[in-house]
């Protein structure tokens, strides 16, 4: 699945000045000891890149929002080759202090973060180490660095479809786990109507195969033909299915080794996904005890200008109507705890169309039951599973049921 990176800030100047530090830390401040949180807030960490996509400051956002947990994003391997750990595959994990010292600002301010590796671009270790325990070597590095009690292993495209890298990356998390006693690890692939596709279940195989658990498998139900909550909690309902038939759990068990990871506001290809759908599947999570939920991602989560950015996705903005990190405030809500109040704000429209709150329909998309798209200045529905049958143009027989003018 993608996930924009527009290196707007790649500069670690950049990023500390964006932070709102003054002066670097030395570089054994990286490792100042984290602070001792609930694994809910791991759970609920939403993804930030520290280094690009105009990074924010983090302990603003905790102020402004409750947060307290933090997901880092991306430890990959060098772009030139090798087994070791960078920030993004161009900064050495051994040499750097820019990270370390935003790390060390949250933690003074009595929050933590997680390190997700992985993600959508660059080479991944999985992909460049020779086998597991190599690859484990690289990722413990990380760990040690920086104190960590949480890590995220995002597996998607390309590398889970290479099966060698994945059996390389799901052996190295078996043993961190084993090597970390107490060491919170999450999974993250991609999601589909049906909870995940060929490849994702490929990876749950492979788990099952090294006798390999998680704290959770989460999904990102987005850039796959996703429109609204409703395409997104019958992904979860799917995925819940294909934990249990994998592993053999109950229901209640499979939703508790589930997540959910989502994208604010406009996905990549179109998608939109409001503060209400937020919602929405913030109350499935919870009604169902599933184990995480978090989204892409805190760079996004401020509004553009103008709040629909043109019609087009940005890396460092939502392109929907929105005050500064509303969407932060519901991981603090998955958290267990009660966010600041923001002044209250009109009810989310899509900027492109009025008061289109669907996305717009696309040729090229997957829709399923429930989805709903917006085409020629009306809402439409689908009625069953469809692709390239452009809503009103096939009449009452077709997939698509016209709910009006919007």
């Amino acid at each position: 699945m993608r996930r924009l990176r527009a290196v707007l800030c790649g500069a670690a100047a950049s990023a500390l000045a964006a932070a709102g530090l003054t002066a670097l830390l030395p570089a054994s401040a990286s490792g100042a000891e984290s602070a001792t949180l609930d694994k809910r807030w791991y759970a609920a960490a939403p993804y930030l890149m520290p280094l690009d996509n105009d990074p924010p400051s983090a302990t603003a956002i905790m102020d402004a929002s409750g947060l307290k947990a933090f997901q880092l994003a991306f430890i990959l391997a060098p772009n030139g080759g090798g087994c070791s750990p960078t920030w993004d595959g161009t900064a050495p994990v051994s040499s750097d202090t820019a990270v370390g010292s935003v790390i060390s600002a949250i933690r003074a301010k009595g929050g933590d973060v997680s390190v997700s590796i992985g993600g959508y671009g660059g080479t991944k270790l999985g992909q460049s180490c020779t086998d597991a325990a190599s690859t484990a070597a690289a990722y413990q590095q990380v760990i040690t660095k920086y104190q960590l009690k949480a890590i995220d292993f995002d597996l998607e495209e390309p590398e889970y479809e290479n099966t060698a890298a994945i059996a390389r990356e799901i052996g190295a998390a078996k043993i961190l786990q084993k090597n970390n006693p107490g060491l919170y690890v999450s999974v993250t692939t991609a999601g589909t109507a049906d909870g995940t596709g060929w490849f994702g279940k490929q990876m749950l195989n492979e788990a099952k195969a090294q006798g390999f658990t998680p704290d959770n498998f989460s999904i990102m139900p987005f850039d796959g033909g996703f429109n609204g909550a409703a395409s997104q909690t019958a992904a979860l309902t799917a995925f819940n299915g294909v934990l249990r038939s994998t592993f053999g759990w109950s229901e209640a068990t499979a939703y508790a080794h589930e997540g959910f990871s989502g994208m604010n506001g406009r996905s990549d290809t179109g998608e939109y996904f409001g503060q209400a759908d937020f919602q929405t599947v913030l109350d499935y999570t919870t009604t169902h005890g599933m184990a995480r939920f978090t989204f892409w991602s805190l760079n996004r989560d401020r509004q553009c200008s103008p709040a629909d950015n043109g019609g087009r996705t940005s890396g460092t903005c939502s392109s929907v109507p929105q005050s500064a990190w509303d969407f932060a405030k519901f991981s603090v809500k998955f958290a267990g705890a009660t966010p600041p109040a923001n002044p209250p704000t009109d009810p989310p429209t899509d900027p492109g169309t009025g008061q289109c709150a669907a996305g717009a329909w696309s040729a090229g998309a997957v829709y399923v039951k429930g989805d709903k798209v917006t085409q020629d200045g009306h809402t439409w529905e689908a009625k069953w599973w469809t692709t390239n049958e452009k809503p009103g143009t096939t009449g009452e027989w077709g997939a698509w049921q016209d709910d009006g003018p919007c």
